[in-house]
């Protein structure tokens, strides 16, 4: 999914860090009723036995599986639970050396799997039907993201209610496609509006919905996560209104999970299992410590900015910094315009929080319901979809 930060264009690097490990040899006990350290080679097989097996038992000295997953574009608050459990070093403690990678472009994720650069990747549940609809190799495993999906508009527009949007112009990434139509069509429709699925307006705005609101580029933009895009228009206040999709007949899909391939699946899945387990033990942290889950977010972010570039790059955005935060200080529109961006971030992640599940299986109903509003609304061939079944595309078993 393409950058999922506000309209200003913000991004947000990675880092990966690597736990210390204390000495193998320190965690042997001593010898029952032993005066003295005995060398590796004196100690009696019988003693020395139970305690390499303990230290074989022990995960932390196995050699690290190491789980190569990508983002759905660059990382954002939605990606909590993983920048979590890999600061917090709940991957580490299952035995996962997890790579968060970023696409430096789009990326089919299921061709980067197939080609061994990736093992697992981020998509929505949309695209996980559509991608399998299309006969690709898919099968997801984990949601770790809900948030309310819909329609936004601002309070200028005249809309009041789903029909009043019949014949407007809509704004939403992919662009003539069918896919934006689709949704407000079906509001309309659930509305008990008439009208023409033609008579749409199209705008490709990308991501940046607010923006092609305030220039009146479009009347309404769908896609829209609310934890993003209408806190954003809230935070500038511009009014705006919204319509959830699972309020007005449209499946709720703006949901996040892990997917790979089958042949992945088979050969990882006890690791998977691991990932998912280290993913909810960081959820758990999330919900209960928001501050300090906050603190390691920042703390991640500004890591992954400095390892993102050269020692020169590093020394030249120190000044940068350094330069900026005086004219902060001496500017007060600058120091203005800061203080609404932290305001802006802060309402972003704490919106976020709610959209963690503590849930992270999915049910073949549900993908037999997305799948049925993509054949009627013509995005999936009306010969493929009703034969798919979900758990050709979907597991609970991982989850569960």
């Amino acid at each position: 999914r393409p950058l999922r930060l506000p309209s200003s264009g913000r991004v947000c690097l990675r880092r990966r860090r690597r736990l210390p490990c204390a000495s193998p040899i320190s965690r042997f006990p001593p010898l029952v009723g032993s005066t003295q350290t005995l060398s590796l080679e004196e100690m009696p097989t019988a003693a020395f036995l139970p305690s390499l097996l303990l230290l074989l038992a022990d995960r932390s000295y196995a050699t690290p599986t190491t789980i190569k997953l990508g983002l759905e574009w660059f990382l954002n608050p939605d990606h909590l639970p993983l920048v979590v459990a890999l600061r917090e070093g709940y991957f580490a403690e299952a035995g996962l050396d997890v790579q968060l990678l970023e696409p430096a472009d789009h990326w089919e994720a299921e061709e980067e799997i197939l080609a061994g650069r990736l093992d697992v990747a981020v998509t929505e549940t949309l695209h996980l039907a559509q991608d399998a609809a299309r006969g690709k190799p898919v099968i997801g495993f984990s949601r770790f993201l809900h948030t309310d999906g819909g329609v936004l508009f601002l309070g200028s527009s005249n809309i009041s209610r789903p029909s009043d949007m019949c014949g407007r112009t809509i704004s939403y990434p992919g662009s003539p496609g069918i896919g934006g139509p689709a949704i407000v069509q079906t509001m309309v429709e659930a509305d008990g509006g008439s009208c023409d699925i033609a008579s749409y307006g199209k705008h490709n705005g990308g991501f940046y919905h607010v923006k092609a609101l305030q220039d009146k580029a479009a009347a309404v933009a769908t896609l829209v996560f609310y934890n993003f895009e209408v806190i954003e228009a809230q935070q500038m206040g511009l009014r705006p209104g919204f319509f959830s999709l699972k309020e007005w007949g449209v499946p709720d899909f703006c949901q996040l999970v892990l997917f790979t391939t089958p042949q992945r699946l088979q050969a990882l899945r006890p690791q998977l299992r691991q990932l998912v387990l280290a993913m909810r033990r960081a959820t758990g942290l999330i919900k209960r410590e928001p501050a300090r889950a906050a603190r390691i977010y920042e703390q991640h972010v500004k890591g992954s900015a400095a390892a993102a570039g050269t020692t020169n790059r590093s020394a030249l955005a120190k000044v940068g910094a350094a330069l900026s935060g005086a004219a902060a200080m001496v500017n007060p529109v600058a120091a203005m315009r800061r203080r609404k961006e932290r305001k802006l971030e802060a309402a972003i992640f704490d919106a976020t929080l709610a959209a963690l599940p503590n849930d992270n299986s999915l049910s073949g109903a549900y993908f037999q319901g997305l799948m049925a509003w993509l054949v009627k609304t013509g995005q999936v061939d009306a010969q493929v979809g009703p034969e798919l079944l979900p758990e050709g595309y979907w597991t609970n078993d991982i989850a569960l």
